[in-house]
């Protein structure tokens, strides 16, 4: 434990931004948990816009870098785009000869 006052100060503030910080990436992980679950489901549109805005909020309250959010929106979105056509193209496929 720090004796000098200003190092005990900053660690109190450091422990109530951890705590602070620590509310928005879990809220983020578990809206993009959410997210990947519901890919083929009806709820996934509403699920990806909460994923969306939860990672949104943790990049603009300096939780996560911008850029992370940024990279995990994308690749939730490119999940969503492979989950969606997927059911078309197995429809379209022809089947195999015995």
């Amino acid at each position: 434990m720090a004796n000098i006052k200003s190092q005990i100060k900053r660690n109190k503030q450091s422990e109530k931004k951890r705590l602070r910080n620590r509310t928005f990436r879990g809220a983020a992980r578990t809206a993009v948990k959410a997210a990947k679950a519901d890919l083929v489901g009806a709820e996934s549109a509403v699920s990806m816009k909460e994923a969306i805005s939860a990672l949104d909020k943790a990049a603009e309250m300096g939780v996560i870098h911008a850029k992370n959010a940024a990279r995990r929106k994308s690749r939730l979105m490119k999940a969503a785009n492979k989950a969606a056509k997927a059911p078309a193209v197995e429809a379209t496929a022809k089947p195999k000869k015995k």
